[in-house]
């Protein structure tokens, strides 16, 4: 995929990352994560006594994919390794749920866009409680299979 096929895919195209980071032994933690971009680059959160962020803080290395397709020729995705950049200002964590929330039905069945208000009612309460993580991709690996034609 192009620069601006990746971004599309994930802006608008599947849904749930695969989060991987490593444990205090080494070995890899995965986790699934809603997550958004945020000047092309994946952005997500969670709380941050999270074993996620725990590992983070120990080691920033991570890895992420994102891919969709039933079938061989419909598979696409997008791996990104790289270091995290932690965030815990609680603007920050807000205006990231607030995309979250435009993008995921985090109650009912829809996703819904929030006014200042509804998402401090919401979320406001767990701002400080959560860190945000960036991935500033060190390497990123993409695939289209819809672009083989049929061809394997």
């Amino acid at each position: 995929m192009t620069g601006t096929e990746i971004t599309a895919f994930l802006s608008q195209g599947a849904k749930v990352l695969q989060l991987a980071t490593l444990g205090k032994d080494g070995s890899p933690h995965q986790a699934p994560m809603w997550f958004t971009m945020d000047d092309d680059k994946v952005v997500f959160r969670s709380f941050t006594k999270s074993q996620k962020i725990v590992n983070l803080l120990r080691d920033p290395r991570l890895s992420v994919l994102v891919e969709e397709g039933a079938t061989y020729a419909q598979l696409q995705g997008v791996m990104i390794r790289g270091i995290a950049q932690l965030v815990t200002d609680p603007e920050y964590v807000l205006d990231v749920y607030r995309r979250l929330a435009a993008r995921y039905p985090f109650s009912g069945d829809e996703p819904v866009e929030l006014d200042d208000a509804a998402l401090s009612q919401m979320f406001g309460r767990f701002a400080s409680k959560n860190t945000v993580v960036i991935v500033e991709p060190t390497k990123i690996t993409s695939w289209d299979h819809t672009k083989l034609g049929g061809a394997y």
